[in-house]
């Protein structure tokens, strides 16, 4: 056998990729006829299942998600705008929103994942903005037909160790006279096989530039341990927003400000909890 023999972490972490990756294609084996299903039916089944689907991807990739604050709910719909640095962040937020995902034209393409989108009934937009009247239209429908959402107005993964800026065109996308409310979010992903992340170490669950899927799943695949911690900023009327640009500004100030206050003081118990409260208020009353 040419070259050295894999210690027994490398092959207890192989292992481990293995079988999470057998265990996902069992589990979306099951869940795409069940949600097929749900997407023919009336009523809200279809956005109930798809976050026993993302809950389930979340267990088997032992990835743990704590939230601060409160998701709005009420009669209104939701768009929630978040920063956004791994493919991670679909099921972590998918697991705990009823929400569609706003997502770039080329998830469509990819095999296998351009599947679990459409059945989560994934709008797509173009990076560059191309076919906006299509796609502005297709959000405002699905907004006035009750649907939550979520966008990522960076754009782009980011490194994860910075909430990029957010672009005023995609917050574009969302402007529609329908009533609902816009709630910025903050998610940081701060454990690692069990252990606080240290910064040299997000790099490991970011992905963006060229990273292929597979690789980084096998990566990440082969820890235990992660967790995910999503804030839940004040939500607003959206009839009460600002200009777009300045929207843009102040969502990302919210986000950026709660992102760095996860990575930096993610112990502080009584600061969480002054947030959670705060948030859980205005989420309730958004709702009402």
């Amino acid at each position: 056998m040419d070259g050295p023999w894999p210690g027994p972490k490398a092959l207890t972490g192989l292992g481990r990729v293995l079988m999470r990756t057998g265990a996902f294609l069992l589990w979306t084996a099951i869940c795409v006829p069940v949600q097929a299903l749900f997407l023919v039916l009336p009523g809200r089944g279809k956005a109930w299942f798809t976050t026993i689907y993302w809950s389930g991807v979340c267990v088997l990739l032992s990835l743990r998600v704590r939230v601060i604050g409160t998701p709005a709910t009420g009669p209104e719909p939701v768009v929630f705008v978040s920063n956004h640095s791994s493919w991670l962040d679909i099921p972590a937020l998918g697991a705990k929103l009823q929400a569609s995902f706003i997502a770039k034209n080329e998830v469509g393409q990819w095999p296998g994942v351009s599947v679990v989108a459409r059945l989560g009934r994934t709008i797509y937009v173009s990076r560059r903005m191309t076919g906006a009247r299509r796609e502005n239209l297709e959000i405002r429908n699905r907004i006035a037909a009750g649907d939550s959402l979520v966008l990522f107005p960076e754009g782009t993964t980011s490194d994860g160790a910075r909430v990029m800026p957010f672009r005023s065109a995609f917050l574009a996308i969302a402007e529609t006279d329908q009533p609902h409310i816009i709630q910025p979010v903050s998610i940081v992903y701060d454990e690692l096989d069990y252990l606080p992340v240290r910064r040299e170490q997000r790099a490991l669950f970011a992905w963006f530039g060229d990273m292929e899927l597979a690789s980084h799943f096998a990566r990440i695949g082969r820890h235990r341990g992660l967790r995910v911690t999503i804030l839940f900023h004040p939500p607003f009327d959206a009839a009460h927003r600002p200009s777009r640009k300045r929207l843009a500004q102040e969502s990302w100030r919210q986000v950026a400000e709660g992102a760095a206050m996860l990575r930096h003081n993610w112990r502080d118990p009584e600061l969480l909890s002054r947030i959670e409260e705060t948030t859980s208020a205005a989420a309730a009353g958004a709702g009402s």
